[in-house]
């Protein structure tokens, strides 16, 4: 009976057979102590009405193996179909994403040669929670969901990372100067669980001039660490800097399962061509032998792929006249790697397996009681037209609301406040907050009694509400933010 772990595989779409099957060639060939169970997920599925691109039996066999090694899928147009991506990631609890990207100068050009750095990303919240609606005719909102738990345990996997294989600095980037309640949540709590590794050392950047950073000066940087939606967009800036977005592999990684992939999407305008370049796949698969405590097989691998980088044998997307001595497509490529296998790269440093390497330990999440939290008042979102939408109107109607000293604090409209004292130059859609709070919000209280009864009286005026949002302090801490030039 064979002792070779088991992992679910799954092929894909566009030009993920070509290059699944150009992988596991190179697997076996190198020795990867591997079976295969394969899963159907993706446009065929789709088509056959599952919204999430899988099949309910899926699920079992990823359970069962717990490592996934995917190719990228083609999600079909149109409404209704969410993220096959996102729903694995959020299912099987991989918070976290991990995104390496290194330079192989010169033989992928990049002007960044010595770029080694690794993109640790939150993977299951903000604003990939997918929770959006439209509200009015002119506004539609997305929830930008961000949690304790979340940042809590992305933050601690990236200073456990960085500790486990030997890196120097943590970097976090957020948009706390803006949102300062969500972003500020993840800066908070790296802050804290940084003092807890004063072997490590750590920097912050606001998200847009890290970007910048990112992209003029990536050496700069060792491992980062950041929000959902930031770290898709700056692992692929990354990626494309060190020289191509086709050679990145990531891992997702959870308590109990883990997926591995490449990057970069199916592809459709080459699927069936025979030129896709099958590395960014082969690096998540090494990254998962990692994982499997097989590094020694990935280290071999990585060599190969080195040594055929260095022999010039390139597929076309980094294919240039004065580095590649071959244009091949994906079989003669994965052929080159397999016939380099136990070489080493002589210009690129080559890849040393850590024979004590394991799977960074997750500890289950310890759950807090819950805090002391004061009702001080409630956001009322509405939709008006009426009298050419000035707010000054809307303000007199509804200034008269309230209850139990409950009271009318400010009107805004997409976050910038145009009552009382706003400006005549504020463009208006027909969306507004109407914002009403206790008299003193340091000491006061509102009940949902008083907000039912506010409510009511939006609608007997015949103010059409779309939602609200309830004000609250915890632990004796404002927990919203103000209007904008409130």
């Amino acid at each position: 009976m064979s002792t070779k772990p088991t992992i679910a595989i799954a092929k894909g779409d566009g030009i993920g057979p070509e290059i699944m099957d150009a992988v596991l060639r190179i697997l076996d060939a190198a020795g990867a102590q591997l079976n295969y169970e394969t899963v159907r997920i993706g446009q065929s599925l789709y088509l056959e009405g599952h919204s999430s691109g899988i099949a309910p039996e899926a699920w079992d066999v990823l359970r069962k193996h717990k490592v996934f090694l995917k190719s990228p899928i083609t999600t079909p147009q149109g409404g209704g179909y969410k993220s096959l991506n996102v729903t694995v990631r959020k299912t099987m609890g991989l918070f976290a994403n991990v995104r390496p990207s290194k330079s192989y100068t010169p033989f992928v050009p990049s002007h960044f040669p010595k770029l080694d750095l690794v993109i640790i990303r939150e993977n299951e919240e903000d604003l990939y929670a997918g929770i959006e609606h439209q509200q009015t005719d002119e506004v539609v909102q997305c929830l930008k969901l961000i949690s304790r738990p979340g940042c809590e345990k992305i933050v601690r996997y990236a200073f456990d990372y960085a500790r486990a294989n030997n890196r120097k600095k943590v970097t976090c980037m957020s948009k706390d100067n803006i949102m300062k309640l969500t972003d500020g949540l993840f800066h908070k709590i790296f802050n804290e669980i940084a003092a807890e590794y004063t072997d490590i050392a750590t920097d912050h950047y606001i998200i847009d001039i890290g970007s910048a950073k990112l992209a003029d000066d990536p050496e700069r940087f060792d491992v980062i660490v950041t929000l959902n939606l930031y770290g898709d967009i700056i692992s692929d800036i990354v990626a494309e800097v060190a020289g191509s977005v086709g050679l990145g592999g990531s891992s997702n990684i959870g308590e109990e399962v883990a997926m591995f992939e490449a990057i970069h999407g199916s592809a459709p305008d080459i699927a069936g061509k025979g030129i896709a370049n099958p590395s960014g796949l082969l690096n998540g698969a090494c990254m998962m032998l990692v994982h499997l405590g097989q590094g020694e097989v990935a280290a071999k691998i990585e060599n190969a792929l080195l040594k055929t980088l260095e022999d010039g044998i390139h597929t076309g997307d980094i294919y240039s006249a004065e580095h590649s001595t071959a244009r091949v497509g994906t079989d003669a490529f994965a052929d080159a790697i397999i016939a380099r296998l136990g070489q080493l790269p002589t210009t690129i440093a080559p890849i040393v397996a850590n024979p004590n390497a394991k799977p960074i330990e997750i500890k289950p999440f310890q759950y807090k009681a819950a805090g002391e939290k004061r009702f001080v008042g409630t956001d009322v979102f509405i939709q008006w037209t009426a009298d050419n939408r000035d707010p000054n109107v809307l303000g007199k109607i509804i200034e008269q609301f309230g209850r139990n000293g409950l009271a009318l604090n400010l009107i805004s409209n997409r976050g910038q406040s145009v009552y009382p004292g706003g400006q005549t130059t504020t463009f208006c859609t027909d969306h507004w907050r109407c914002r009403y709070k206790v008299v003193n919000e340091e000491t006061d209280a509102t009940t949902q009694a008083d907000v039912l009864a506010l409510m009511q009286q939006f609608v007997d005026a015949g103010l059409d509400i779309i939602k609200t949002e309830n004000l609250y302090y915890f632990n004796g801490e404002k927990a919203f933010s103000a209007g904008q030039g409130q």
